[in-house]
């Protein structure tokens, strides 16, 4: 049986071969991002991470393997200067490398040791404390206002892509319908074009 070093080695290097993507669309799912992935790496897992605080129409984050560290940096080079395209269409995806703290499953770091130990109001470090409990609620209060701000970003970004394939799609129709009533023979005939006859 391996030991906790050779346990915390083997997940270090799990770590240093996945890759963090954050701005997810929400309907997203582990094939997709399977397919659209698999075009520069092999992918060995995709791992959602669940959202417990915010609603269920947030933008979603996934922990996705590759088959090395240097994939890794390939990819996230591919996403930083090119738009990611999930089912045709481009998402304002950002990635980054995964980091320990991200795995919910990751083992404990022989290393690390934690002490703890309760503040008493006279202490020197409570104030200290206080700010930093401070600091967590106004940190809270700014992530909601930035989903929200992602949220309507999001709207936007569907309605714009909305009206582009409803544009091309009557473009499309059009031509359809031009080809299918000989329209475009006649106006090859009367304007003497080669093709006229076929």
């Amino acid at each position: 049986m391996a030991s906790a070093a050779e346990k915390y080695a083997s997940f270090q290097e799990k770590v240093s071969r996945t890759v963090f993507f954050d701005n997810l669309s929400p309907q997203v799912s582990e094939s997709v991002l399977r397919t659209a992935i698999e075009q520069f790496a092999t992918v060995k897992g995709v791992k959602f991470i669940p959202n417990y605080l915010g609603p269920r129409n947030l933008p979603q984050c996934a922990l996705i393997e590759l088959d090395s560290s240097k994939k890794v940096e390939e990819v996230i080079a591919m996403i930083t200067q090119y738009p990611f395209m999930m089912s045709g269409m481009p998402r304002p995806v950002r990635a980054r490398p995964a980091e320990a703290e991200m795995f919910d499953d990751r083992p404990k770091n022989p290393d690390r040791k934690i002490k703890f130990c309760w503040l008493d109001p006279n202490d020197e470090d409570f104030e200290v404390a206080k700010e930093l409990k401070r600091l967590t609620q106004k940190h809270a209060a700014e992530i909601e206002y930035v989903h929200k701000l992602q949220l309507e970003d999001e709207k936007k970004l569907a309605e714009q892509q909305g009206a582009t394939l409803d544009m091309h799609y009557k473009k499309y129709k059009l031509v359809d319908s031009v080809l299918a009533d000989g329209t475009v023979k006649h106006l090859a005939k009367r304007y003497n074009l080669p093709g006229a006859d076929k």
